[in-house]
């Protein structure tokens, strides 16, 4: 299938190339591969997924995805080790309609999805599992600042009610901001170097209902996007982690849309030295004006900045700040000015 620039519409399909819509048809016409492009309608599925759910072998099933891949029907993305495979963003207009026209509630489609409910299950009990081992750690943290609920307010108090396209979330950890930020958007997507952070964003957002968010596992400091590809990219409690902040926001920048936003939270500067070791803290936080400083310095201009105060009696409080910064080629805070949200 032709590939677009820009999301796709299912209401308004892109008109197919006669050629390309026969080889399309040729791939789906197939009982397996049908079956598969049913099931990835669901959301995204590794070869082990689909091995248990369809009961054949996995040389067979990779064949049957290989081929519709090469169709354009589906594509392929590395996690680790493992392999996902999703429906293609360009082919939604074209397959969503077959998909939609099939009786889902007679076998062997549900089957299929009585077996897929199954997977997910299990996927979900592993993520959680391993979840509960890291919850000491995650739970500390979180006592040491304001509730989650105050910061999430926050985020979309100051995002506002301006259309969401396409969000990235790099270092999307657990999938919190996903969850708050992918039903506001028309796609979303999540980066982390984890897999098991990863598995573990999966399932929270499959048990969210939002199984086609895109997860992909990378480099915060080199994202394997396109430049300008993102009208929303959200850094939330990430930099604090790592060795170079300024990079990874010079790569953040890189991915903002004519016109976008980068969304930054994380702390102001804090005297807590114990959590470099117990919480493997790089950074006792940022003042305003030194991320505002890296933003202007990455491109982006009319950086705005709020502070988050712990209520009173939080054991070993910490302030938490959001920056938003915009797109300076579109016009927006062209002096590169930092101010406050009011």
């Amino acid at each position: 299938m032709s590939s677009e620039s820009g999301p796709t519409n299912s209401t308004t399909p892109v008109p197919v190339p006669f050629a390309e819509a026969l080889a399309v048809l040729r791939a789906a016409a197939e009982e397996t591969r049908l079956r598969i492009l049913a099931l990835l309608a669901e959301g995204e599925l590794s070869v082990s997924d689909l091995t248990d759910i369809l009961g054949q072998s996995q040389p067979r099933i990779s064949r049957h995805l290989k081929l519709l891949v090469e169709s354009g029907l589906i594509e392929r993305h590395r996690e680790g080790a493992w392999a996902f495979f999703r429906l293609r963003e360009a082919a939604m207009g074209f397959v969503e309609p077959l998909i939609a026209a099939l009786d889902r509630v007679a076998p062997p489609l549900s089957e299929d999805r009585a077996r897929l409910d199954s997977v997910r299950t299990q996927r979900a009990e592993a993520a959680q599992a391993f979840f509960a081992r890291l919850a000491p750690k995650w739970d500390g943290l979180r006592s040491l600042h304001v509730p989650e609920t105050t910061v999430e307010a926050a985020v979309l108090d100051v995002l506002g009610d301006r259309p969401i396209r396409h969000v990235v979330d790099l270092g999307t950890g657990t999938g919190k901001m996903l969850g708050l930020l992918a039903p506001l958007a028309g796609r979303a997507t999540g980066l982390d170097s984890s897999h098991a952070m990863l598995s573990v964003a999966r399932a929270n957002l499959e048990r969210l209902g939002l199984s086609r968010v895109d997860l992909r596992q990378g480099d915060i400091h080199a994202p394997p996007f396109g430049r300008g590809g993102f009208d929303l990219v959200v850094l939330h409690q990430v930099l604090h982690y790592l060795d170079d902040p300024a990079r990874a926001l010079r790569e953040a920048a890189r991915l903002v849309a004519p016109g976008g936003r980068l969304l930054v939270v994380d702390f102001a500067p804090h005297t807590l030295e114990q959590l470099r070791e117990s919480q493997a803290h790089r950074r006792l936080g940022f003042a305003a004006d030194q991320i505002a400083g890296w933003l202007v310095q990455a491109g982006l201009g009319d950086v705005e900045s709020r502070d988050l105060a712990p209520e009173d009696g939080t054991e070993l409080p910490l302030t938490v700040t959001l920056w938003l910064a915009h797109d300076a080629s579109a016009g927006i805070g062209a002096d590169h000015s930092e101010r406050a949200v009011a």
